[in-house]
């Protein structure tokens, strides 16, 4: 990962579209938020902006009707882009739907995202109410080695705007509803973005769970000429359509053993059997959609474990798969999904996006869409750690944030071991806890946004004592 000519001071210029406003001073006012709130990650607006003034304008930016979470991201998604190009081989794309849940007076303003247990009646009976709030679904470029790269697509929405469609399941079979009606169809409005976003459709990789297991989605996605690799649920039709997958590949002999390491003590001999199947669509749908020859790859731990669920992955992917090397590389990309689920985390338990007090379901979309740059950051920053460790702080750090660094470590009576990124990186998660015993596996997100932000506490410090003694 080269560094040469980057300003980690100007990281936020770079995730700015100002052309995407109508008014050039909303693209303005965003870098502003995005450095500041980048300085006080998890704090609320007044907090980051630190005075009335900036506070307002925040507010006033995050109200105005000019304003969605298409243009703030717009940056962001060519950043993404741009990052892609520099790379070679598959890129993997992550999806995944998160929910944002929230307490308000007045919830229509923001929508509901589902039912949820409260209490029970007198007869025992569970009485259920409306959880306000947002869903999101995302799209998350990485590297097959799992290095963060950016969002390529996101869709806010509540569930209100699909308020018809569980009455029209009622009525008819729910394989027959096309699926432009359906919630799911954000999985296909997702590829098509993130694909025509960064070109090049056959190095990209769409990886999703068992949500994502949708015939639709398959055809589109060999329609685009991009790949997909998806947990599967669905026993489909299979060859003539007198047999389903799961015969063909009850048929189907171990053809090799993987091991998986669970945690320090524990890993999994993994049984692995794969098969090229003519896949067809649902019954109702054969007249619209072709039949496609697909791979099924399906990876069984051998025994049952004690204390965790046995590993049992069923997966269908439009690439070949031909020889045990090709199937664990298969596992290995379907394992970085998780990533997504961190990404998740992070806009939840980092940058707080839950305690947010806004009333609307708009301006809560556009914090959540300038969160989602800031969570792509800190994510990006703890993997760079891992991926580049040698590589110069630089990429990261300003120069004032470096010599901060090594000014706190001599104020522990030692010495920085060394200039490089996972040296300077390792000093910041040890500000939010982080103990770097020889034994402790690298420093993770929640250890980094902690650090970081005591550093940015620090930095203000330091600057009020530059300006206050010259």
């Amino acid at each position: 990962m080269k560094d040469s000519g980057f300003d980690a001071a100007k990281w936020a210029d770079g995730e700015v579209d100002i052309v995407a406003f109508r008014d050039k001073r909303l693209g303005e006012r965003l870098r502003t938020m995005l450095a500041q709130m980048a300085a006080a990650i998890g704090a609320p607006i007044p907090m980051a902006c630190q005075d009335w003034a900036n506070t307002k304008a925040a507010y006033r930016f995050l109200s105005n009707n000019a304003v969605n979470e298409g243009n703030i991201l717009a940056g962001h998604f060519q950043a993404t882009q741009a990052r892609v190009a520099a790379l070679d081989g598959f890129i993997l794309i992550l999806q995944d739907t998160t929910e944002f849940s929230y307490q308000r007076r007045d919830p229509k303003r923001i929508g509901a995202i589902g039912l949820a247990p409260s209490r029970r009646d007198e007869n025992g009976r569970l009485r259920l109410h409306t959880v306000c709030g947002l869903l999101m679904h995302s799209s998350l470029a990485v590297t097959p080695e799992g290095l963060p790269l950016g969002l390529t697509a996101a869709k806010f929405w509540t569930h209100n705007r699909f308020k018809g469609t569980n009455a029209l399941k009622r009525r008819i079979n729910p394989t027959r509803v096309p699926i432009e009606e359906k919630e799911s169809y954000r999985w296909l409005e997702n590829m098509r973005q993130s694909t025509a976003l960064l070109g090049k459709p056959g190095r990209l990789v769409h990886i999703g769970d068992r949500e994502n297991d949708i015939y639709e989605f398959f055809c589109e996605a060999q329609s685009a000429g991009t790949h997909f690799l998806v947990r599967t649920c669905v026993d489909r039709l299979a060859g003539d359509g007198d047999h389903t997958i799961a015969d063909e590949m009850s048929e189907v002999a171990v053809q090799g053993m993987h091991r998986v390491t669970i945690n320090k003590d524990d890993h999994a001999d993994i049984e692995l059997r794969y098969r090229r199947i003519q896949v067809l669509p649902p019954i109702g749908k054969q007249k619209r959609y072709p039949s496609l020859s697909l791979t099924v790859l399906h990876a069984r731990e051998c025994g049952a474990p004690e204390g965790r669920p046995s590993i049992d992955w069923r997966l269908i992917t439009d690439l070949p798969v031909t020889t045990p090397a090709e199937a664990i590389e298969k596992l290995d990309w379907y394992a970085q999904r998780w990533k997504i689920e961190l990404f998740h985390k992070i806009l939840k338990s980092g940058c707080r996006a839950e305690d947010a007090r806004l009333r609307t379901a708009e301006r809560l979309a556009n914090l959540i869409a300038i969160f989602c740059i800031l969570s792509w950051r800190l994510f990006w920053v703890t993997m760079i750690n891992r991926a580049a460790p040698a590589a110069s702080p630089r990429l990261v750090l300003t120069d004032v944030e470096i010599a901060l660094i090594e000014g706190i470590v001599a104020s522990r009576k030692k010495a920085l071991m060394g200039r490089t990124l996972a040296d300077c990186v390792t000093q910041i998660a040890r500000l939010g806890g982080y103990l770097a015993r020889a034994h402790d596996p690298p420093p993770g997100n929640i250890v980094i946004w902690r650090g970081w932000s005591r550093l940015m506490d620090i930095k203000i410090g330091a600057n009020l004592i530059r300006s206050t003694c010259g």
